[in-house]
């Protein structure tokens, strides 16, 4: 089924590496209209430059706006909710700006697709969400749980809503493989921990969960894809085999290893053979919804360091080639 022929698309913070990837596979599975809201008119003006495409609306707004919200969901049928400030450094020293963006960004945007009637939305989360230990992802969580919420006040109205959460996107921009890139010139690559390691996700994974789960959703979930850990040290090693690695030591609001899912949460929670459903706690949710999916263990954690799949020195190298 291609839930996106003929159906008209909104994706906020549109100019981003996800918003990109997504709007070339929107375009490519006939989509009536696909709707770039972001903030920043250069990066607009850049994408209009590389897709040229009729189908495609530019519309300049903040998610802080949510009269201008309503004006743009107007006619929409599904909302890609990817805008946030997402650079822990920036959220930690900006604190209620995140809070401005990704916590009332949110409930604009719930708030907005409801009076529009737009019939799903898919929040876009990060594995930080999960035991948040920096401000970034404290108001990730804040943000997946009024999503999740949101399924509960839309009344008589269509609007559904659910959630979507991976770890790092390989080559998104400010993710480490470009850093690595940029300066291994130097001779140095800066490694915060030798035993670190981190869920690794390329955009067209990310992209396609978001379509699978637009599909399959039926409101309140929060959806955690199957996909395999890195160590950092050994992505240094892939894109620098030449360079010496420095430790730097853990950075404020780091984690030596990011989790998905934690155990009070596994206990809700059903496994498929590609994902996993955090399902929510909402006494109308019906079991039918998790119907083929399998009951996680007793003490089940879904984290980058205990996981079973590993991207070896070689499928690192070649990602990063790739990119």
């Amino acid at each position: 089924m291609n839930i996106l022929k003929n159906k008209t698309v909104l994706v906020t913070g549109g100019t981003g590496s996800f918003g990109k990837k997504f709007t070339k596979k929107a375009l490519e599975l006939g989509a009536k209209k696909i709707i770039i809201f972001s903030r920043d008119e250069l990066k607009q003006y850049e994408m209009k430059q590389e897709f040229k495409d009729s189908r495609l609306r530019f519309f300049i707004g903040d998610v802080r706006d949510k009269e201008r919200l309503v004006r743009a969901f107007d006619g929409v049928d599904y909302v890609i909710h990817a805008a946030a400030m997402k650079h822990v450094d920036a959220c930690e020293y900006n604190p209620f700006e995140a809070v401005k963006t990704n916590i009332h960004g949110a409930q604009n945007v719930i708030e907005a697709a409801i009076d529009c009637k737009v019939e799903k939305v898919i929040a876009l989360s990060t594995d930080k969400a999960c035991s948040p230990v920096n401000l970034y992802g404290a108001t990730k969580l804040a943000s997946d749980k009024l999503f999740v919420a949101a399924n509960s006040y839309v009344g008589d109205k269509p609007t559904r809503f659910a959630v979507v959460r991976y770890g790092n996107v390989v080559g998104s921009r400010g993710s480490v493989v470009p850093f690595f890139k940029k300066i291994k010139e130097s001779g140095v690559l800066p490694v915060t921990d030798e035993r670190m390691t981190r869920f690794w996700i390329t955009l067209d994974h990310g992209v396609q969960f978001v379509l699978d789960n637009l599909e399959r959703m039926h409101g309140g979930e929060v959806f955690v894809p199957k996909i395999p850990s890195m160590r950092v040290v050994d992505l240094a090693k892939a894109i620098g085999p030449e360079c010496k690695i420095e430790f730097v030591g853990i950075r404020p609001g780091e984690k030596l290893h990011e989790a998905m899912i934690m155990e009070d949460d596994a206990r809700h929670t059903v496994e498929f053979d590609t994902y996993y459903v955090i399902q929510p706690e909402f006494p109308f949710w019906s079991k039918k919804f998790a119907e083929g999916g399998k009951v996680l263990p007793e003490g089940f954690v879904y984290a980058s360091d205990n996981n079973t799949e590993w991207l070896t020195i070689e499928q690192l190298r070649e990602l990063a080639e790739g990119m």
